[in-house]
C-alpha cells in the first residue's frame, strides 16, 4: 500500500512541475507567475479542488507521442474566494506554450458544465500560444466547444477573464464573451492577427504591444475593463472584483456588513456644484461620498472618461453606478460612452444588481465623427439597455438632463423606479442660450433682449420643479441627504417584480 501511495505522489508531483523547473524559472525571469502560482493568490488558501492533473495529450503526429505531459497545459477545478465557489482554470505556459489541444479543451469544457450545473462563476486565466498546431482540426473544434459553453453561460453565471499572457487568433474570442476582461500590463496582449500576419497582409508595422496589450485594449478598444502592474495585484482585483457578485443569476449578491452609517450625511456634496453652469465638477467625487467607506471599483476607467461605471455598496448591499462626468467633454454622451454604461446595465440586470445612474448630461456629442460613426444606433443600445432592465433603477439628477440624454438616462419615462433631483437640476430640451435663440430668432441682433429672453428661460427651465410638479421627478432632494435617500428608495424596492410581454429576447441595435 505504501509503495501505490508512493507512486501516486510521485505523480502529482510530476504534473505540479508542468513544463518543468527550467521553463518556470523562465516565466518568472518575464515577471509572470506561474499556473499554479496564480491559483494560490487567487483562490482562498488551501481551498483548491483540481480536477484532471493526470490527462494527456492523445496526438501522435509530429513527435508529439514522445512528448506526454501530465495535465496537458491547463489547471483545473474549483476552490474559494473568501469562502464562495468558483471554477477556475489556468493555463501553464510552461507546457507546449500553453496551447490548446483537443484534452485541454475538454478539461475546460468540463468545468464550464459544472459551473452551469451547480450555479457559480468561472474565472479563466488565460496564458496561451493559441491552438495546437500538431493536432490541427482537433484544436479548432476545442476552441468551438468552448465558445458554445460561453454563450450558454453567458447571464447565468458570471465569467471572469484573466489574460496573463499571449492570448491570440481564436483564443480571444472565449474572453470576449465573458463578462469581464483584466490584463496584465507589459507581460499581456490580445489580438486576432499578430504582427507578423498584419505586416504581411497590410504592410504595417507594429509591435505586439501597440497591436494588442493592455494599453490598446483598456484606452482604445475597450476590449478589456482594467490593467494592472503585475500577476499578483491584478488577481487580487480579481477577488475584489468578485465579491459584488452573485454565484448566478438564481442568487443575490453578497451583502457585506458595513461599519457607515445609512444616515450619513455628506454636507460637502452641497457645495460641489459651481455657480457657472458651465464649470465642471468631478462627478468620481460625488460616487465615492455617497458610497459605503468610499469605495468605487470602476470599470474601464480609461476608456469613454465621459461616462463613468462601476461598483460600489450602499449599506452593505452591491449597486451598479452609471454616471456622467462633467469633466471629459462636459459628460456628452458619444459612441463609446453609450456601448460602455450599455454593457455595464445589460451585466447588472442579468445578475439582479441594482443600478444608481447620477445624470449631468448636456447631450449627445454632436458632429460628423459620430454621426458617421452611428450615433443613432449606439445610442440607442443605451436607451435600450435601461428601458430593457428590471432591476430596481434609482436616478439623481444633479444638474444638467438635457434633450433626449434626459429621456435615455434612466427618466421615469423609460421606467426608472425612483427619481430624484438637486436643487440644482436643470431638466430642459436644451440649455437656455441656445433655446432663447430658437424661440426669439427675430432678436438674434439685439443683445440685451436675447440676454433677458435667456434669463426668462432659466427662470422657467433650468431648475427641477417643472419636472417635479409633473411627476417626472419623485423628489427634490438637498445634495447632502443623497446617500440616506438612495439607500432608502433601494431598501423599497428589494422585492421588485417586473413582467414584461412574452417573447424570446428582443432585438437590442447591435
Amino acid at each position: 500500500m505504501q509503495e501505490i501511495i508512493k507512486a501516486l505522489e510521485s505523480r502529482r508531483q510530476q504534473a505540479r512541475q508542468g513544463g518543468g523547473k527550467r521553463r518556470i524559472d523562465a516565466q518568472h525571469a518575464k515577471g509572470k507567475l506561474s499556473a499554479r502560482e496564480r491559483l494560490a493568490i487567487l483562490l482562498d488558501p488551501g481551498s483548491f479542488e483540481e480536477y484532471d492533473m493526470f490527462v494527456t495529450h492523445r496526438a501522435t503526429d509530429f513527435g508529439m507521442a514522445d512528448t506526454i505531459i501530465p495535465g496537458d497545459g491547463v489547471v483545473t477545478g474549483w476552490g474559494t474566494i473568501n469562502g464562495r465557489i468558483t471554477y477556475v482554470f489556468s493555463q501553464d505556459f510552461t507546457v507546449f506554450g500553453g496551447s490548446l489541444s483537443e484534452t485541454h479543451a475538454k478539461k475546460i469544457c468540463k468545468i464550464m458544465d459544472l459551473a452551469l450545473q451547480n450555479g457559480a462563476p468561472v474565472i479563466g486565466l488565460n496564458d496561451s500560444g493559441g491552438a495546437r498546431i500538431q493536432e490541427g482540426v482537433a484544436s479548432l473544434g476545442g476552441y468551438a466547444d468552448v465558445f458554445w459553453r460561453n454563450v450558454q453561460a453567458s447571464g447565468a453565471i458570471p465569467q471572469i477573464s484573466v489574460i496573463m499572457g499571449p492570448c491570440a487568433g481564436g483564443a480571444v474570442y472565449s474572453p470576449a464573451m465573458t463578462d469581464f476582461i483584466y490584463m496584465v500590463k507589459d507581460t499581456s496582449y490580445m489580438f486576432v492577427t499578430g504582427p507578423d500576419v498584419v505586416k504581411t497582409v497590410t504592410n504595417e508595422i507594429v509591435t505586439a504591444e501597440e497591436l494588442g496589450g493592455a494599453s490598446t485594449h483598456t484606452k482604445i478598444s475597450a476590449v478589456a475593463d482594467a490593467a494592472f502592474d503585475n500577476d499578483i495585484e491584478t488577481l487580487l482585483e480579481v477577488r475584489r472584483l468578485f465579491d459584488f457578485l452573485p454565484l448566478s443569476a438564481g442568487h443575490k449578491p453578497p451583502v457585506l456588513p458595513s461599519s457607515d452609517s445609512p444616515d450619513r450625511a455628506e454636507i460637502s456634496l452641497d457645495t460641489i456644484i459651481p455657480a457657472s453652469p458651465n464649470q465642471p465638477y468631478d462627478m468620481h467625487e460625488v460616487i465615492v461620498k455617497i458610497a459605503d467607506e468610499a469605495n468605487f471599483l470602476e470599470l474601464q476607467k480609461d476608456h469613454a472618461g465621459n461616462i463613468l461605471t462601476g461598483f460600489i455598496r450602499l449599506d452593505g448591499q452591491p449597486i451598479g453606478v452609471v454616471a456622467n462626468q462633467p469633466l471629459v467633454l462636459a459628460g456628452c454622451l458619444d459612441i463609446n460612452a453609450a456601448k460602455k454604461a450599455a454593457r455595464f446595465i445589460r451585466f447588472c440586470d442579468s445578475f439582479e444588481i441594482p443600478i444608481l445612474t447620477l445624470v449631468d448630461v448636456p447631450g449627445f456629442l454632436p458632429g460628423t465623427a459620430q454621426e458617421y460613426g452611428g450615433i443613432i444606433k449606439h445610442g440607442a443600445k443605451l436607451l435600450f439597455a435601461y428601458a430593457e432592465a428590471t432591476v430596481p433603477l434609482v436616478t439623481v439628477i444633479t444638474r444638467k438632463a438635457y434633450g433626449g440624454a434626459y429621456d435615455v438616462m434612466a427618466s421615469k419615462h423609460i421606467k426608472a423606479d425612483v427619481n430624484y433631483a438637486w436643487p440644482t437640476a436643470e431638466i430642459a430640451v436644451m440649455g437656455a442660450r441656445g433655446a432663447a435663440e430658437i424661440l426669439y430668432r427675430s432678436e438674434l441682433t439685439d443683445k440685451e433682449k436675447i440676454a433677458k429672453r435667456t434669463a426668462d428661460y432659466e427662470a422657467r427651465f433650468a431648475n427641477p420643479f417643472v419636472a417635479a410638479e409633473r411627476g417626472f421627478i419623485d423628489d427634490v432632494i438637498m445634495p447632502h441627504g443623497t446617500r440616506r435617500r438612495v439607500i432608502r428608495a433601494f431598501s423599497t424596492l428589494k422585492n421588485k417584480q417586473s413582467v414584461g410581454p412574452r417573447k424570446k429576447h428582443g432585438n437590442i441595435p447591435l
